[in-house]
């Protein structure tokens, strides 16, 4: 799996700008699929029972759709985006096994730090399955020092930059 993840982080403490392009990829397993309908209680039954998935025209039971969407998750918390908006087009279906890549994209940063993004995602396949556009704001100065110190201090509270 490609982690770009401690490099997230360094790019946030030097200030993001138009361009910087972040990537993660993940593999969605059945466990992730049932894992989240507990948390969200959504037990649409598309994610759970296989005739009423195939009668909506899918091969198999489904992930959720914000499932797949909370890569972001990733990489605005690696980079301490503070999301203010984001909307979702879904694309296609991702099946336990998948593996999606989330590609984000600055797209437009202002004087005080508020940014525009864009996503894509795409499974193992190179099918687009889901498309966001995203607002929210970035670190300021102050913030990018506590990164930095965090960082230094060897990032104890983010497993993430563990592995």
């Amino acid at each position: 799996m490609e982690k770009k993840i401690p490099n997230t982080r360094r790019k946030a403490i030097k200030g993001l700008k138009l361009g910087d392009t972040f990537i993660v990829t993940r593999n969605f397993t059945r466990e992730d699929t049932l894992e989240f309908g507990r948390m969200t209680r959504d037990y649409n039954p598309v994610h759970f029972e296989p005739r009423f998935a195939k009668g909506k025209g899918f091969e198999d039971l489904i992930s959720h759709g914000l499932l797949t969407g909370s890569m972001i998750c990733e990489i605005g918390g690696q980079m301490a985006w503070l999301a203010t908006g984001m909307s979702f087009r879904f694309k296609g279906p991702v099946y336990a096994g998948d593996t999606v890549t989330c590609r984000m994209i600055v797209t437009e940063v202002d004087d005080i730090g508020l940014a525009e993004a864009t996503a894509k995602f795409t499974n193992q396949h190179g099918d687009l399955v889901l498309e966001a556009d995203l607002t929210g704001q970035l670190p300021g100065s102050v913030d990018r020092e506590i990164l930095r110190e965090m960082l230094l201090e060897g990032d104890p509270t983010n497993p993430l930059t563990q592995k």
